[in-house]
């Protein structure tokens, strides 16, 4: 998953971005159920990233729809 950078999202539509949204939850999902499995976390900072991923997504979604 490429990780989405503000200006890309304040490009897109609020479909678009909640679809990207549910696509990065249900990465997040899986990153933290792999490492909860195995005890180690493989990659710690792709978790991390993906969770100020999904901060910055919800946040610009929220502007977008107190701009309407």
């Amino acid at each position: 998953m490429v990780i989405l950078r503000s200006k890309e999202i304040r490009e897109m539509e609020i479909e678009d971005i909640q679809k990207k949204l549910d696509e990065l939850k249900a990465e997040y999902a899986k990153n933290i159920s792999k490492s909860s499995a195995a005890g180690i976390n493989e990659n710690p900072g792709k978790t991390k990233e993906l969770k100020r991923t999904i901060a910055r997504v919800l946040t610009i979604m929220n502007e977008k729809k107190q701009e309407k």
